[in-house]
């Protein structure tokens, strides 16, 4: 079963029940709430759930006080989810009895599928097929269950919900992980923090329903506010990509915690680009395409599903610090500052009127030192945090205090709240009394100042970055599938990729095809020295790897050398490999160059990487990724956001470049890239050579590589 946009409202209404369940029966129940069958139970009946339940089990006529029935056929009525407590051999038979009984959903706890070996696979390829041609909306297998914290619907047989009850009162924090510990250990630490989830959603192995599917549904569900998520691996990027932006549309924010991932890349790639593309840049670049806030471990998770309950605060990089502590007021603000927030000096009229308000106040310049005055002087803190809130300098007021001192002050505190509509962040030790106060007033609290800080900066680099999504989805909405026309019709040798590529705009250097010395050499005069030659070949795609280029030829002679040397090393290296001649290529001079290139992800398609060249691509991997299309736009914050940008423009009078000629050649790339649609492998620039400000840019090799068709690969 796969969801989408235009998915039948049949399908829907099954996912509904899934996530929504009025009645619910468990088929292999148990008495002993240690076993699954018996833990799913326990928590429907003491967690409060006000559906029906229907234990399945021949063995007992009746558990926990429920009339216990011994098969799904006596059942009295149909229920909308059965939760299969059974082993993975009886889970199919189990399923196919459920749908002849009329039941459209089901949860399947047992492992020994996709993740156990050949048995285990075949298994779930019978399980999805049964699912495809039933309808039926099946979670799992292999999976924790689910949980509806707002209907307390709790089917997950983790026992963390009764260490952590859920919250009192409707949720608006989706969990959607695909790992049932994961899952378990942000609702556990969310709990501790007071956020108020809705639905727990462990994916299992996804064998029927797939991330993008659950992804979807919560886009669309009226009592999800937001949708923190752990992900692993994902299948259909292109359902995800689509149930995000409706996520990001709606207003909800979609934070994720990717792992699992490899930077090793293919060791089948023909250009750098793919190498640099490993699959965790592109998931970063995915994620930041779409909005979505990046975690990087579960506490950083929940901290940042924490503080996204805050966001009808105003918010934004300028954070003042006030603190009980002089040294905790400078640890925090070197915290805030690793962060990528700013620590800013408060300006000096606004320090006079600290000074005036509070004589005997510590440091005011930021961090503003309060001191031990907090504990003799009633008002002290109103008098600073109001006068900071009053400061158009800062965004976001941050607190350190003491759970003692923050109960001494948290009516002044609330006070200032409600005066202001910044962001007041407060970060403590111990456990403050005044706490459900605090968060009543719309303060946000946290243990403490690291986890205050790293959440803090992640959020608000997400508040200044979600809006391009809308954008590129409009973009991706008016690409075709490509121009039939414009395919390449066999291999293709670097003149012919060039040639290929400056019919969609990429500019190319000028050049010549000789087939002999001498036509080289008469190329070369014809062009103007000084020259290049290069080995032409459509099989080989590291040239300079088997000693088939020569640069700054200055005569003739120099030329016809290098025709033969080159032919000739190549011949020696790479003996099967079809040669062209040779490709006599005017040299180019500018202020810096790139590598711009494109390959095709295996669950997101097309994806761009651009970065400097030289030493930043090779040692400091200075590059930034995007999913296809890119356009000039696109290309220019691209360029933007990499550490060596600074050497573009004039820095330390060095002549800028003209990066307005390099971003139309980047969007060029990408319109070429998305004219081969499917069958493009990998394509690259590199490097593009961007002269000074002015006088463009101009592509001095270029690599393209689409797959025939009709087959998964190959150099065409």
């Amino acid at each position: 079963m796969t969801l989408s946009a235009t998915a039948s409202a049949s399908a829907r209404a099954a996912l509904s029940q899934l996530l929504e369940p009025a009645s619910i029966a468990i088929v292999g129940a148990s008495r002993d709430t240690s076993r699954i069958g018996g833990v799913a139970l326990d928590h429907l009946q003491r967690l409060g759930y006000q559906g029906t339940i229907c234990p399945v089990n021949p063995r007992y006529a009746e558990i926990a006080g429920l009339a216990c029935y011994p098969d799904v056929e006596s059942l009295p009525y149909v229920p909308d989810v059965a939760v299969l407590a059974l082993g993975a051999d009886e889970v199919l038979p189990q399923l196919q009895r459920c749908h002849a009984r009329g039941i459209r959903a089901a949860i399947v706890y047992a492992s020994g599928f996709a993740e156990a070996g050949e048995a285990g696979i075949a298994r779930q390829a019978a399980l999805t097929a049964f699912a495809r041609e039933s309808g039926m909306a099946i979670a799992g297998p292999n999976c924790m269950g689910l949980a509806n914290l707002t209907t307390r619907a709790i089917t997950a047989f983790a026992t963390t919900f009764r260490a952590f009850p859920p919250q009192d009162g409707p949720g608006t924090v989706s969990l959607l992980t695909q790992s049932g510990n994961v899952c378990a250990i942000v609702y556990a630490t969310g709990r501790q923090m007071d956020v108020g989830f809705h639905q727990f959603i462990n994916t299992g192995n996804e064998a029927c329903l797939d991330y993008a599917d659950y992804l979807d549904f919560l886009a669309d569900d009226p009592q999800t506010g937001s949708v923190v998520g752990y992900v692993e691996g994902l299948r259909n990027g292109s359902r995800f990509i689509d149930a995000a932006a409706q996520l990001r549309a709606a207003d909800k924010p979609l934070i994720l915690l990717k792992a699992g991932e490899s930077e090793a890349g293919s060791a089948a790639t023909q250009s750098h680009t793919a190498v640099l593309a490993g699959n965790q840049a592109i998931y970063r670049a995915a994620f930041a395409q779409l909005g979505a806030m990046q975690a990087s471990d579960p506490t950083h998770l929940t901290d940042l599903a924490y503080l996204a309950g805050f966001r009808h605060r105003s918010a934004g990089r300028r954070v003042v610090v006030a603190s009980v502590s002089g040294a905790m007021g400078a640890l925090s603000a070197d915290l805030l500052s690793a962060a990528g927030l700013e620590v800013p000096q408060l300006s000096a009229a606004v320090q006079q009127r600290l000074l005036a308000a509070v004589p005997e106040i510590g440091g005011v310049a930021n961090p503003v030192d309060m001191t031990g005055q907090l504990f003799n002087r009633d008002g002290l803190a109103y008098a600073v945090l109001d006068n900071l809130a009053a400061d158009d300098g800062i965004d976001v007021i941050y607190l350190y205090a003491t759970a003692y001192l923050l109960d001494r002050v948290a009516g002044e505190l609330i006070e200032v709240a409600g005066k202001t509509n910044r962001l007041i962040v407060v970060a403590t030790t111990g456990e403050p009394a005044s706490r459900a106060r605090l968060a009543d007033a719309g303060i946000a609290l946290f243990p403490d100042c690291a986890r205050a800080a790293k959440a803090l900066g992640t959020y608000v680099g997400w508040l200044g970055t979600a809006a391009p999504t809308a954008r590129w989805m409009a973009l991706r909405a008016q690409v075709g599938g490509g121009a039939a026309g414009y395919i390449p019709s066999g291999p293709m040798d670097e003149y012919q990729a060039k040639q290929w590529l400056a019919g969609f705009g990429v500019p190319v250097s000028t050049e010549v095809v000789a087939t002999s010395p001498e036509d080289a050499a008469r190329a070369a005069t014809g062009i103007g020295y000084p020259v290049a030659v290069k080995v032409l070949s459509p099989d080989i795609a590291h040239k300079t790897e088997v000693g088939g280029v020569r640069l700054g030829l200055a005569d003739a002679a120099q030329v016809e050398a290098a025709a033969v040397e080159v032919v000739d090393a190549a011949r020696r290296a790479m003996p099967q490999a079809r040669q062209r001649g040779v490709l006599v290529q005017q040299m180019a001079r500018g202020v810096c160059e790139l590598i711009v290139g494109v390959t095709r992800d295996p669950v997101f398609g097309p994806a761009m990487t651009v970065g400097l060249g030289g030493i930043f691509t090779e040692i400091f991997h200075d590059v930034a990724h995007r999913l296809l299309p890119v356009d000039r736009a696109m290309a220019h914050e691209m360029l933007a956001s990499l550490r060596g940008y600074r050497l573009m423009t004039d820095f330390r009078g060095k002549p800028a470049a003209d990066i307005d000629a390099a971003a139309d050649a980047i969007a060029a790339l990408s319109d070429a890239a998305m004219a081969l649609g499917d069958r493009l492998t990998e394509m690259e620039v590199n490097p593009l050579l961007v002269r000074e400000a002015g006088r463009g840019a101009v592509a001095l090799d270029a690599l393209v590589l689409t797959a025939q068709a009709g087959h998964g690969g190959g150099l065409q």
